[in-house]
C-alpha cells in the first residue's frame, strides 16, 4: 500500500486531479457504463470476470457494487479504502483461468489472471480513459497538464490494486495514442454474452419509473461517448436524431453550472447505485429478469 499524507486523509486528497474529475457527478453516473462498454471489447478479461462475478446473473449489481467501490478508493479516508482494497485482493486470487473457445483473434486456452499485469492495466486504462472522456464531454476541456495529473493519478488507482507503474504508458499522450491503437487494432470483440450483456447496460438499467426519464438521458450520454467502431460492435443504433439530442444534451450539462446547485452537481453518486441494486433484486425476486443472456 502507499502512504498518504497524514492520517485521515485518503489516497486521492482534495488536490488531486481525479478527485476534481470524479468529484462530479455527471461523471460518476457515465463513466463507468461506458468504461465496461469498451473494456468488454477485449475477450481475455471479460470472461475472466463473467467467470468469477456476478456479472452473468446480476449484470446491474455487479456495475454499482463496483461503482460503490471505486468511490471508496477515491473519496474515502486511508483505512477504509484499504479495508476495501484487501478484500478485492482477496477476491482476485480466484479470478484464474483460460478461455474454453476461440474468441475473436484470441485462441482457446489464452490465460487470464487477475494479476496480469497487462490485463491490470487494461482494467484501469478503460476507467481511466472514460474518466477523461466524460469530464471533457459534460464538464470542460482539460489543460495539457490537467490530462498528465488526471493519469498520474490513475496510474497510482492502479498501483493500489497490485498493477507495477512500469507496465503504464508514461505520459498521457502515449496512453491516448495506446487507446487509439487498440481501436484500429481489429483485435476488438465480444462474446456473445458481453455483447448481451452491454446491450442491456448501455439501454436497460433498472430504476424505480420516476428516475427512468434520468437514465434515459444517462444511456444516452454513454452511447454518444463511445468510439463508433465500439457502437457498431454492439450494434447500437446511431442515427442523426440521436446524435442532435445528444449535442443538446451535452451542451446543457457543460453549461449547468449557472442553474444547478453545487450540492447536486458534486458528491458521490452511492443513492444511485444503492437504488439499481435494489432495483435489479426486485425485478429477480418477482421471478423477472433483467437481461436476455444468449443460450
Amino acid at each position: 500500500m502507499m502512504d498518504a499524507a497524514r492520517d485521515g486523509e485518503g489516497y486521492f486528497p482534495k488536490g488531486s486531479v481525479l478527485r476534481r474529475v470524479q468529484s462530479h457527478r455527471a461523471v460518476g453516473q457515465t463513466y463507468g457504463q461506458r468504461a465496461l462498454l469498451i473494456g468488454a471489447t477485449h475477450p481475455v478479461p471479460y470472461v475472466g470476470t463473467s467467470q468469477s462475478t456476478l456479472a452473468k446473473e446480476r449484470p446491474f449489481e455487479r456495475l454499482a457494487r463496483t461503482a460503490l467501490a471505486f468511490e471508496t478508493i477515491f473519496f474515502a479516508p486511508r483505512a477504509e479504502a484499504d479495508r476495501l482494497l484487501a478484500a478485492v485482493h482477496d477476491l482476485h486470487t480466484r479470478v484464474r483461468g483460460s478461455l474454453a473457445q476461440d474468441e475473436g483473434t484470441f485462441p482457446r486456452g489464452t490465460p487470464y489472471d487477475a494479476f496480469d499485469p497487462e490485463l491490470m492495466l487494461w482494467t484501469m486504462a478503460m476507467l481511466a480513459d472514460s474518466s477523461r472522456v466524460a469530464f471533457e464531454t459534460l464538464v470542460r476541456p482539460l489543460s495539457a497538464g490537467e490530462r498528465e495529473g488526471l493519469w498520474a493519478d490513475w496510474v497510482r488507482f492502479g498501483e493500489l490494486f497490485g498493477m507495477p507503474r512500469s507496465i503504464a504508458p508514461a505520459t498521457a499522450g502515449a496512453f491516448e495514442q495506446w487507446m487509439r491503437d487498440w481501436y484500429a487494432s481489429g483485435r476488438m470483440h465480444l462474446t456473445a454474452e458481453a455483447r448481451a450483456v452491454g446491450r442491456a447496460i448501455a439501454r436497460n438499467l433498472p430504476v424505480p419509473l420516476v428516475a427512468r426519464p434520468g437514465v434515459s438521458v444517462t444511456n444516452l450520454l454513454v452511447i454518444g461517448m463511445l468510439p463508433a467502431e465500439v457502437r457498431r460492435l454492439y450494434g447500437l443504433p446511431w442515427t442523426p436524431a440521436h446524435a442532435l439530442a445528444w449535442h443538446g444534451a451535452t451542451t446543457f450539462a457543460r453549461t449547468s453550472r449557472h442553474v444547478v446547485p453545487h450540492r447536486v452537481r458534486f458528491g458521490d453518486n452511492a443513492d444511485l447505485h444503492k437504488t439499481v441494486i435494489r432495483s435489479e433484486r426486485a425485478v429477480l425476486a418477482r421471478g423477472g429478469r433483467t437481461m436476455d443472456l444468449p443460450t
